[in-house]
């Protein structure tokens, strides 16, 4: 029997995006197969590690011994405050030096450019450029320059790029969502104001395009009581990604039973 082609869409959120670990697993575990996946900001990062050829149980272990050291080489601050190279090379290294199409799982990689403000999908190339220009905070990060273009967050222009897995040819599509706004947020530096600010106008964007979605399953871990700017609660977002997951399994195999009977 004909099976249907399953696309991710794993979208923006900060240390929250971590939950799309957590979703992973219970979809491996579950035997539901990943076909392709599009990422955005955190997302691309978690995609781009999964797809290259990572298992789960070293993607944990990579998660729970993160730190913001990892990312932070500070520079004089002329486009960003975070150089980037030091996570650059952490994809690199994660993602086995591979380009986008020679990854195990197809991938789509979402930034923004900077100039036109338009949406830049990256299907091929070195994957650790194009995952440090997806996950470029305007303001936190120096945008990353590709063939001449300067690019920045791709959650900036599409939160969950459910239509970019879309055009890869899913049937059915599962997107992620990790990025809400902090109700009562602690407001201290001026990495904490960019944050909120990009976190408020994602979820506005979001709210005007969620409705013509083509999303067949959405799954929003509840990661609201955790800092998108703070890596120190890794495991309990990735639980939540697990919980939230586990919470949708028998939508999403009844989807597929209703797939397969349509067709």
């Amino acid at each position: 029997m004909k099976q249907p082609k399953i696309g991710l869409a794993l979208g923006s959120g900060g240390a929250r995006g971590f939950a799309h670990l957590g979703v992973l697993k219970v979809l491996h575990e579950n035997q539901i197969p990943v076909h392709m996946i599009a990422g955005s900001s955190m997302g691309a990062l978690v995609g781009s590690l999964y797809a290259a050829g990572q298992k789960i149980d070293d993607l944990y272990k990579l998660a729970f011994t993160f730190k913001r050291k990892y990312y932070l080489d500070f520079t004089v601050p002329k486009m960003g405050f975070v150089q980037g190279r030091r996570i650059k090379e952490y994809i690199r290294l994660f993602t086995f030096g591979k380009t986008i199409e020679d990854f195990t799982i197809p991938m789509s990689i979402v930034a923004t450019d900077l100039t036109t403000g338009g949406k830049k999908i990256f299907h091929k190339g070195p994957a650790c450029d194009a995952v440090r220009a997806s996950i470029s905070i305007p303001g936190i990060f120096v945008p990353e320059k590709i063939d001449g273009r300067l690019y920045i967050d791709g959650g900036v222009i599409d939160r969950v790029p459910v239509s970019v897995v879309k055009d890869m040819g899913a049937d059915i599509i599962i997107a992620v969502d990790c990025s809400h706004t902090d109700a009562e947020p602690t407001i201290h530096s001026i990495y904490d104001v960019i944050i909120q600010s990009i976190d408020i106008m994602q979820d506005e964007l979001a709210s005007v395009t969620e409705r013509s979605s083509f999303t067949d399953i959405m799954i929003r871990p509840d990661v609201t009581k955790f800092s998108s700017r703070a890596f120190t609660d890794l495991q309990e977002i990735v639980k939540e990604g697990e919980k939230a997951a586990e919470n949708e399994i028998d939508s999403i195999l009844n989807k597929i039973r209703d797939w397969k009977e349509s067709t």
